[in-house]
């Protein structure tokens, strides 16, 4: 398993606003072996970037010496599939186009999907949809989709997220298996399923469909969006995460995604992540 980084976890990441060749650069240095790239609003990877913008980056990451392990896209949670509104899944289906294109021209196969959201707990301003109906919408989207993505050999990767719908491992399972297709996939996040479970339960359910993995740490006493902490200072037990991983044969990256960055030396954050993600791997000395 390759020890990959998101980019959000580097400041201006969120915004889009930071080069991707620093990302490169400085993730490189820290011993990471791979970054996990994102759609943004505004940026290098946005909905206006061009297949030269891409190519610019895809020759950037060769040239350092780095892969793209991934390509995620959080535009969704603004702009999601289940909306009631027909413009903004109108949009939501446009910024999915783009992405799965966008992976492609990056030369991943694999796209984080957030496939919609009941509500949004960190933005009340997004209205709540009749879970019934985000399924449907959520179902019939990437049903839509998967014509592009077997063409584009870019998978979806539908992420379990705080978005009030697919909240345990069976219904992962069954919302992904209804579309009986490699190119929709589970994008397992494992600090994201501690508030409603058991990440090394849900690995060994979604078995083969998990084809990208997030690494994040939660502590359950603290139960809000502020229970997220640094990798080996909450509750996650690792070494049965890592011992699930290998039953069911998971062997591709492992992507920190660590939001937000420190607001002061943000590269410690990143130092930090690679030392504890060469444990949770057993790459130190004593280690494993």
């Amino acid at each position: 398993m390759k020890k990959a980084i998101s980019y959000w976890a580097f400041p201006g990441g969120l915004a889009g606003t930071k080069p991707s060749a620093e990302v490169f650069a400085e993730a490189k240095k820290a011993g990471f072996e791979a970054v996990e790239l994102a759609v943004s609003a505004t940026g290098e990877i946005s909905l206006d970037s061009k297949d030269a913008d891409f190519a610019r980056v895809k020759k950037s990451a060769e040239d350092i010496g780095i892969e793209i392990a991934s390509l995620a896209c959080a535009l969704h949670f603004q702009w999601p599939f289940t909306s009631d509104d027909p413009a903004v899944r109108a949009k939501a289906m446009k910024i999915a186009r783009k992405a799965i294109s966008a992976a492609n021209s990056l030369g991943t196969d694999a796209l984080l999907t957030v496939p919609g959201a009941v509500d949004v707990p960190w933005d009340p301003s997004i209205p709540v949809v009749a879970y019934a109906d985000a399924y449907k919408r959520a179902s019939d989207s990437i049903a839509a989709l998967m014509p592009e993505a077997h063409s584009a050999g870019v998978m979806i990767c539908i992420e379990n997220v705080w978005n009030k719908m697919l909240l345990g491992p069976i219904e992962m399972s069954a919302f992904v298996d209804q579309f009986d297709s490699p190119w929709v996939r589970a994008y397992f996040d494992v600090g994201n399923c501690m508030i409603v479970g058991y990440p090394e339960h849900w690995i060994r359910i979604l078995g083969e469909r998990i084809k990208r993995v997030h690494l994040k740490d939660f502590r359950r006493s603290i139960g809000n969006i502020n229970g997220f902490v640094d990798l080996l200072s909450g509750d996650v037990d690792w070494p049965e995460v890592m011992k699930a991983l290998a039953e069911v044969g998971y062997d591709g990256p492992l992507t920190a995604e660590m939001i937000p960055p420190y607001a002061h030396y943000p590269e410690v954050l990143i130092e930090n992540t690679s030392r504890a993600m060469d444990a949770i791997l057993g790459r130190r000395k004593g280690v494993g």
